[in-house]
Formats: C-alpha cells, sequence, structure tokens
C-alpha cells in the first residue's frame, strides 16, 4: 500500500481493511436516542420493518470492526446488492478517521445504493441521522442488518427508502421538504446501463451545502468515463487512493451558475 503523500493538498492512500474482530456481541454503547422524539423513532422502526427479507438461497454472516464496534453483515453472492464491496470500506474507513471534521454527529445523510448496508451502519454509529436506499429487491437484506446492527445502539434509527436511479425522484425525494448534508456513494459505477441515471440522481439530491462522499474501485473504461462526466457538474477533490486495489475517494460538491 502507498506512503502518506506529505501534502494536504493531495491525496491519503487508502489503508487495508480492518480485520475480522474476535467473537463478541453487538450492544448498547451508552449512546442515548434523541430524547423525547418518540414518534421519530417509531417512524423509523416502520421504515426497517417494511421490507420483506429476499429468499436467497445462501447468506453469510460476515464480521467487520468499525468505531470500537464489532458489525455483523448478512450478505450473499447471489445479489450485487447483498455484498460489500471494497469501496464500502474505504468510505467506512474514511468516515471513521474524519468523523469530527466532516462534524457528521446530527448530520443527515442519505447513501445511494446502500446494498447490505455496512456504509449506513458506520455513519448512524457515528452519531448521523441516515436513510439508506436502494433497489427493491435489496431492501429486505438491508433492512435486516440495519436494525440487527443499529437497534439500541445508536442515537438515532436508520430509514429505509426504495431509489430507482432517476425515477420518481421528486414524488420521493422532494426538495421542498428534504434536505441532506451528505450523499454517500461506493461502488455504485460499475458495468451497467443506468450511469446516465445514476449520475442525474446524484444531480438532483445534492443542495447548496450538499456534499457527496464517493468511494469506487475503477475496474473499466466506463468508469472512468463516468469520473468525467461527474467532474463536469461536480466540483471534485480527490480524498483519497490506493494504487494498488484501484479504490478512489472523492468530494463532489454540486457546480451551481
Amino acid at each position: 500500500m502507498d506512503a502518506c503523500l506529505s501534502s494536504e493538498q493531495q491525496p491519503r492512500p487508502l489503508e487495508e481493511a480492518p480485520s475480522p474482530p474476535d467473537d463478541e456481541t453487538l450492544h448498547t454503547d451508552g449512546t442515548s436516542r434523541c430524547p423525547g422524539d418518540s414518534n421519530e423513532i417509531e417512524a423509523s422502526l416502520r421504515s426497517l420493518q417494511e421490507f420483506v427479507p429476499t429468499n436467497y438461497a445462501s447468506y453469510t454472516q460476515e464480521n467487520y470492526r468499525f468505531v470500537g464496534k464489532k458489525i455483523v453483515i448478512q450478505e450473499s453472492i447471489e445479489s450485487y446488492g447483498a455484498v460489500v464491496w471494497p469501496g464500502a470500506i474505504a468510505l467506512c474507513q474514511y468516515l471513521e478517521e474524519h468523523t469530527e471534521e466532516l462534524n457528521l454527529r446530527g448530520a443527515k445523510i442519505l447513501e445511494i445504493g446502500a446494498g447490505p448496508g455496512l456504509v449506513s451502519i458506520v455513519a448512524s454509529i457515528l452519531g448521523a441521522q441516515v436513510t439508506a436506499t436502494d433497489l427493491p429487491d435489496v431492501l429486505g437484506n438491508l433492512q435486516y442488518n440495519l436494525l440487527k446492527n443499529t437497534l439500541n445502539c445508536t442515537t438515532y434509527l436508520p430509514e429505509v427508502k426504495e431509489l430507482v436511479w432517476g425515477e420518481g425522484l421528486e414524488q420521493s425525494f422532494p426538495k421542498s421538504t428534504l434536505y441532506y448534508d451528505y450523499v454517500l456513494a461506493s461502488d455504485v459505477v460499475y458495468h451497467h446501463y443506468f450511469l446516465d441515471k445514476l449520475l442525474a440522481t446524484m444531480v438532483y439530491l445534492c443542495q447548496p451545502g450538499t456534499v457527496l462522499l464517493w468511494a469506487n474501485k475503477f475496474r473499466f473504461s466506463t468508469d472512468y468515463e463516468f469520473l468525467d462526466k461527474f467532474k463536469q457538474v461536480f466540483d471534485t477533490t480527490l480524498l483519497a487512493e490506493s494504487q494498488e486495489s484501484s479504490i478512489k475517494l472523492f468530494k463532489g460538491i454540486l457546480k451551481w451558475d
């Protein structure tokens, strides 16, 4: 893995993924929920319990450690959306290492393509108000992992919402009532036919002041083509990279005319 670059303006190299923890149980860590906000808690619980888990033939339980917590993720290789990809690990590392700088406590965050939910779980443990989104067939496993790892353990219970890129955005995420401090995305760019709709969704969800953090393992020429289009609409900063694993982490601020 590359050594740290000396200039503060240069991107920091990514570290290896944390090793699996020893056997232990995840339990309440002393953080308290929002006082007197039972309606919000009930609404979050309803959103987390809304989706029926997809009946994959096989699952594995994978262990991760962030913020001093053991996080257990149910994964299945039967779906791209049920696996933790390298970009998610890189983004979790960055959130953990820059929590104070990012001012995550109480921040409103939406994750695009949350998959099995590791990034949303870490952001929730760090004190953020998280909305985890993905395609309908992914949401059952996503909500299972969120409940397993955040219930009674986080200040705010994360919410789960369906998000099909480029479709029904104004109806499901009206700009008049919703604002996000951060939009998070990891390994959402790969060889698929919805890259233009993904970029349009990123643009839609970002308002003045919103920061988009996007981590991705670059595998195909189309990934770099997407990056070129991304830079046309976002002021883009490379925050960290690993030449060995081809993972890059970007910060994007939407350009305003």
